[in-house]
Parts: structure tokens; C-alpha cells; sequence
């Protein structure tokens, strides 16, 4: 490219190039993955807004919940325009027949602020690992995008949870004086006498852990109340009993080192017993619950050099994937799983070729 060139020129021949590669390129395997995924996600998060926008109380959280929603509807349409025009079908997702627009409200307004904060970390995740495995522009464009606006939804809803005191600031330890280097194998050791005291990174994750199963508890608690079967009822019972087991597990560790938790939600949920939203959607809401605990954790071992805590963590990964797995049968039993994009089964083409 000729040095004289204005960056405008650059830019535009980057452009032409990019368009003239790109203009017959399907989508691979992880965007059209990702794609889906996310279409499904965003149709739960425009339910769980539309019933969280006609029962909030404070302006300043349904002026953000409105923010979050106008974002979810551009997603939907951008992604069910790209699918039609690719010739793949648009999920079913969910929609208004998930909602009851006449439910009184399930949680108050700390546990809506503190649960759009939490969600919006969690789709940084998906949306960075979805970004790195991106090849065509307008797929790199859209999850650029949305990493900008999860930027705002995580600043303005911390900065409005700071406001207004309901935020559990995560802990501080003492600068370190000096560099010092381990001389011990007892400082990764379960079989030593004493643990040594946590690092700032597994303080960090423990507390992440906890601020998760804290989302989750009351989720299930919620759903708990207003599921319409004893089946789904009891799912869900479990489900937060599992959250508070690792909040209590999790807890004690920080509390062995005088670290404190983040605060419980279980009293934002009210004792309304009206469903605002279908079984399907609150049983698929259980089950993208249960992905978040599993990546958190995975992360969480990754950065853990203390061996007492890795087997907490791969006990609980256990005890979730097995939980997991109990609600998938579920939606499958209800005929409520929609089935993702599946690579062929090459042997029963052949099987069908030969018939």
C-alpha cells in the first residue's frame, strides 16, 4: 500500500478487501453456535425485563432496564435477519407467551439492579469467547458491539449500586512491603499442618463464586413459589439449596481469614406465589444459571493454587453437572428443549444411502 496514502484511503481499501473475501463466506461451526446461543439468551432477557420494568419501583433501575431491553430487541432482530438470510431457522426462543403481564412482582428492586449487574458479567464471557472465534466482520462487528454496551450495563449499574448502598464492595488486603518468593510446597499443599492464607486472586474468585450462588439462590427461590408442578417446584428447591451450599462452603473460607462474604438477596424475593413467566422459560433460566456456576468455577480452579479449595470446586462441579443434567431431562420430558445446530451424523447418512 503506497505510504502517501490518506488513512481515509486505508481504511476504505482495508474495506474493499475485507468485502470482496468475506462476501461468500457462510458462517463456521462457533458463530453459528454462538449465534444461536445468544438469540435464545436474549429472548429470556427481554421476558425477564419486560416483567422486571412493569413492577420496578426506583426510575433510575427501570430507566437502565430499559437500556438493557432495547439492546436485547435489536439482538433478536439482528440476529433472526442475519438467519434468514442465511436460510437457517430462527429459534423459537421465547417470547410473549412466556410472560404474565399481570403477576405482581417476584423480586424488589435490589435484587433486579444486582441481577442485571451480574448478568452483564457473565455475557462478558460469552461474548469475548465468541469474538476470538469469529472470522466473518459482521459477526466480529456484532459482539464488538455488544462488549461496548455490556461496558455501559456493568458501569451504570455498579455505579447505581454503589448509590444507593446495596453493593457488597469486594474485600482488601494490606499492599504487600516486599517481593518474596515460595520456599515451601506446603503454599499449594492440602496435607499441610495449616493452610496458608488465601491469595488475592482466590479471594477475588471465592467472591465471585459466592455473588453468583447469591443471583442464584433467589432465582430459585423465586421460581420455587410459582412453578406450577411439584416436579419443577422441587427442581427448583434444590437448585437453591445447592447455591446456598456452595455461599456457606465458600463463605467459611474467606471467614477463616477474616475476609467478609458479599451480602445475601434471599429477602429481595417477595412471597408472591403468580408465575410472571412460563415453566419453560424459568426451567431454561435454572439451566443458564447452571452453565454460568460451571464456567465460574473452571475459571476459578485455574487461578487457585491452594489444593483445598480445587477439591471444593471439583466436588461442585460434580454436584451441578448432575443437577444440570436432571433439568435437561426435564425440558426434554416437556418437549421444551430446543435442539441446538448439530454437526451431521455422517454414518446415518451412509445408513440412509444404502436403504
Amino acid at each position: 500500500m503506497d505510504s502517501t496514502q490518506h488513512p481515509s484511503d486505508k481504511d476504505k481499501q482495508i474495506e474493499d478487501q475485507i468485502f470482496e473475501h468475506q462476501q461468500h463466506l457462510q458462517l463456521n461451526a462457533a458463530e453459528l453456535g454462538d449465534l444461536w446461543s445468544n438469540y435464545m439468551g436474549d429472548s429470556l432477557s427481554s421476558c425477564m425485563f419486560e416483567h422486571f420494568i412493569a413492577t420496578v419501583q426506583d426510575d433510575e433501575i427501570k430507566d437502565l432496564l430499559l437500556f438493557n431491553q432495547g439492546i436485547s430487541k435489536r439482538h433478536l432482530a439482528t440476529i433472526a435477519e442475519l438467519f434468514t438470510k442465511e436460510e437457517i431457522p430462527v429459534p423459537d426462543g421465547f417470547g410473549p407467551s412466556d410472560i404474565n403481564k399481570s403477576a405482581p412482582r417476584l423480586f424488589e428492586d435490589t435484587y433486579i439492579l444486582f441481577y442485571i449487574q451480574q448478568m452483564s458479567i457473565s455475557a462478558y464471557g460469552q461474548y469475548t469467547r465468541a469474538l476470538t472465534t469469529s472470522i466473518r466482520q459482521d459477526i466480529i462487528d456484532f459482539y464488538q458491539q455488544g462488549i461496548r454496551e455490556l461496558n455501559e450495563i456493568y458501569e451504570r449499574s455498579t455505579h447505581l449500586l454503589l448509590k444507593k448502598g446495596t453493593i457488597s464492595k469486594p474485600p482488601k488486603i494490606p499492599y504487600p512491603k516486599k517481593v518474596d518468593f515460595v520456599e515451601n510446597t506446603s503454599f499449594t499443599s492440602v496435607f499441610s499442618k495449616k493452610s496458608r492464607p488465601l491469595a488475592s486472586l482466590e479471594i477475588k474468585y471465592l467472591s465471585i463464586n459466592i455473588s453468583t450462588n447469591i443471583l442464584g439462590k433467589a432465582l430459585m427461590m423465586g421460581f420455587s413459589q410459582v412453578a406450577s408442578s411439584k416436579r419443577l417446584r422441587k427442581l427448583f428447591q434444590t437448585g437453591r439449596d445447592l447455591a446456598n451450599k456452595q455461599i456457606k462452603q465458600y463463605g467459611a473460607l474467606l471467614t477463616n481469614d477474616n475476609i467478609p462474604s458479599p451480602t445475601l438477596m434471599d429477602s429481595s424475593v417477595t412471597d408472591s406465589q403468580v408465575a410472571p413467566f412460563s415453566d419453560k422459560l424459568m426451567l431454561y433460566h435454572a439451566s443458564l444459571a447452571n452453565q454460568i456456576g460451571l464456567e465460574n468455577i473452571g475459571t476459578s480452579m485455574s487461578r487457585t493454587l491452594r489444593h483445598d479449595i480445587h477439591v471444593k470446586y471439583e466436588k461442585f462441579i460434580i454436584e451441578i453437572g448432575l443437577y444440570s443434567n436432571h433439568g435437561q431431562q426435564l425440558m426434554i420430558d416437556h418437549g421444551w428443549f430446543e435442539q441446538p445446530p448439530l454437526a451431521p451424523d455422517r454414518d446415518k447418512i451412509v445408513r440412509n444411502t444404502i436403504q
